[in-house]
């Protein structure tokens, strides 16, 4: 099932943090990708479902430099092949000593529409990629080439990022902080929760900065918290 546009729209203005709550609440506790961070953090929310690569530990008779001649070479394959609107995801075995990938790779998906890019490995050309008005998210800079540990394998199977499972068409958010995974049958719905969350955490903070407690407003157990924060939705049209 496609990512529905309007879900692609209400993703983009929540955080990798109230997802991880929302998807807390389903017993999903370890879908954040640990120790990924964005190159560029100015860049906008990242949203798209997820298109994977999976690399396996080189062998050297079967990985010398001649493979990348091999138009049928993975990597390439990969990039090349990547849907426009997708994030594409590289299990790189959480080993940023050789990379995953360079400013040229990644430049191609980001001019073919893809919306970003995961590594949890390390990714060369790191000045390059954090200039890029293109979300990418990596472990650490790796300026090896991807010979000398890496092999890539499989392209849009299931695969293990930062110690979290990622099937193909999962839905995949990056926010300043980090990266997060959405099984895709839940998107819709998690969506819609966590624009509810925002809203709600919105109107706390306002409450908060004033000088209010948190205690009855923060989760709201009191009905006043509730009745003040239905006016102030009425009153921001949110």
């Amino acid at each position: 099932m496609a990512l529905d546009p309007a879900t692609r729209d209400k993703l983009k203005t929540v955080s990798t943090a109230t997802l991880c709550t929302a998807l807390f609440k389903r017993g999903l506790r370890n879908q954040f990708i640990q120790d990924v961070r964005p190159l560029n953090p100015k860049t906008t929310t990242m949203v798209g479902e997820a298109y994977t690569l999976r690399y396996i530990p080189a062998r050297e008779d079967l990985n010398p430099i001649t493979v990348f001649q091999d138009p049928k070479h993975p990597q390439r394959v990969a990039v090349d092949q990547c849907p426009a609107g997708a994030v594409m995801v590289i299990d790189s075995r959480k080993d940023a000593r050789a990379a995953s990938a360079g400013s040229i790779l990644i430049t191609r998906l980001m001019v073919r529409g893809a919306a970003g890019v995961v590594t949890d490995g390390g990714f060369r050309d790191s000045p390059e990629l954090a200039e890029m008005p293109f979300p990418v998210y990596h472990n650490r800079p790796s300026a090896p080439t991807n010979l000398t540990l890496h092999q890539a394998m499989d392209i849009n199977v299931p695969i293990g990022c930062g110690d979290v499972a990622v099937f193909p068409g999962d839905v995949i958010v990056g926010d300043r902080e980090g990266v997060f995974v959405i099984p895709a049958h839940l998107a819709d719905e998690v969506a819609d929760e966590a624009v509810e969350m925002t809203a709600y955490e919105d109107f706390v903070t306002e409450e908060v900065q004033k000088g209010r407690s948190i205690i009855g407003l923060y989760p709201a157990t009191q009905q006043q918290s509730k009745d003040d924060f239905a006016a102030w939705r009425k009153a921001r049209g949110r």
